[in-house]
């Protein structure tokens, strides 16, 4: 999952992408990417939401579009900042829920994905 992740990561490691977003963006994704992943550690592991899509696969631009519109909700509305926020939205329960793309919660209006986070359930 997409949390495991993150949680790997950490908050230093995260604000960090954060603060150089401008520099890294410059960058091959991948090589930036990769050198996350060697840092922390990470694993290969056993998250495939892809295999199991039926239907045209969103770009990692567009999904991160998704994500970053509920991010930013989310540190508006709780006060909090963005890298916590970032956090909290992808150990929710409904990062797992934009991740199947064979459902329609990743193409619904960002206000109504806000709102199913702010409720905790699919309205």
């Amino acid at each position: 999952m997409r949390a495991d992740v993150v949680n790997k990561l950490g908050k230093t490691r995260i604000s960090k992408i954060y603060e150089f977003s401008d520099v890294y963006h410059c960058d091959n994704i991948d090589s930036v990417s990769d050198e996350f992943i060697a840092d922390a550690n990470i694993r290969m592991g056993e998250f495939d939401n892809v295999s199991d899509c039926g239907y045209a696969l969103p770009s990692y631009w567009n999904i991160g579009k998704v994500y970053k519109r509920l991010i930013k909700m989310v540190a508006d509305d709780e006060k909090i900042e963005i890298v916590d926020a970032l956090i909290k939205v992808y150990s929710s329960f409904i990062s797992s829920k934009i991740d199947d793309y064979n459902s329609s919660v990743y193409y619904e209006n960002p206000n109504y994905i806000f709102e199913c986070y702010k409720e905790n359930k699919i309205l």
